[in-house]
């Protein structure tokens, strides 16, 4: 018998002596079934078998999705890639939830800092909405437009702050996921 086993090859082996009658009845009738075709439906159970035990022997978990894939979506997913990448996202979420939580938060919002979205999804809605008072404000008779340019400054700083949270959010996620 030679080394290796190449595609195509013929490969016989004996039933063992415990095999159960109710096992040997239906191979008998798949035999009767298939004719010729029978050493090929045999092959085609055991290939089926050995993807199984080798399935076993890694972690999987399935996954409902909320909406239903493309052809390219799902050809991404069978990637080797894609599932490594994947499997790695999943094991990581599993390892801090707390983690998980803000990452799925910033996802849903369009706030761009975490803590921000957060609190947004864990505001009620209010059951009565306070009744606004009106207030007269008069109005200056000069406009100060040395404020208008603080304004701007304080909200590109805030701006930057926010940009650099999410950052650091996302780079210790994606080192984490490299480790």
């Amino acid at each position: 018998m030679s080394g290796t086993i190449k595609k195509g090859q013929a490969i016989t082996f004996r039933l063992p002596s415990d095999t159960p009658d109710h096992l040997l009845r239906e191979l008998q009738r798949l035999k009767e079934a298939e004719k010729r075709n029978f050493s090929s439906k045999i092959a085609e159970f055991a290939l089926e078998g050995l993807g199984k035990n080798s399935q076993k022997e890694r972690e999987t978990i399935t996954v409902p999705i909320p909406k239903q894939l493309s052809k390219e979506q799902r050809a991404w997913l069978r990637h080797a890639h894609s599932e490594a990448l994947l499997g790695n996202i999943v094991y990581q979420l599993l390892n801090d939830p707390v983690r998980a939580t803000a990452i799925l938060a910033s996802m849903n919002s369009t706030s761009l800092s975490v803590d921000e979205a957060l609190y947004l999804q864990e505001e009620d809605q209010p059951a009565e909405a306070p009744q606004p008072t009106r207030t007269v404000q008069q109005e200056p008779e000069f406009d100060d437009l040395d404020s208008i340019d603080s304004i701007e400054i304080e909200r590109e700083e805030i701006q930057e702050e926010k940009e650099e949270d999410l950052d650091d959010l996302l780079g210790s996620f994606l080192d984490k996921m490299n480790k």
